[in-house]
C-alpha cells in the first residue's frame, strides 16, 4: 500500500544541496552526527585527529540537503553544513 503522493509541482520544486565543512582536529568522535543524519551523508573515519579520536568524513555528499541537524547536534561546533552554489547556464 503506497502512502505517499507524487506533488503536483515535482518539476517546479529544487531540492537544496548542502556542503559539508568538518574541522577535523576540533572532533571528539562522538558521532551524534553521524547516527543522527536523515540522509546517510556521513561516517567515521578510519584516520585520527589530533586528540586521537575518529571524525567523521563525508560519504555521500549529493545526498546533503543542507538541514543543518549536524550542526545542531555536535558539541564542540565541529561541523557545519552551507548551501552549494548552482551555476545556471
Amino acid at each position: 500500500m503506497k502512502h505517499w503522493r507524487t506533488p503536483f509541482d515535482i518539476e517546479e520544486v529544487k531540492v537544496p544541496q548542502g556542503e559539508i565543512h568538518i574541522i577535523k582536529d576540533r572532533c571528539k568522535g562522538c558521532s551524534f552526527c553521524v547516527e543522527y543524519c536523515p540522509k546517510d551523508v556521513l561516517e567515521m573515519s578510519e584516520e585520527y585527529n589530533a586528540k586521537g579520536y575518529h571524525p567523521p568524513r563525508v560519504k555521500n555528499p549529493e545526498n546533503c540537503v543542507n538541514c543543518g541537524l549536524c550542526e545542531m547536534l555536535c558539541p564542540e561546533f565541529a561541523i557545519w553544513s552551507t548551501l552549494k552554489e548552482e551555476n545556471e547556464d
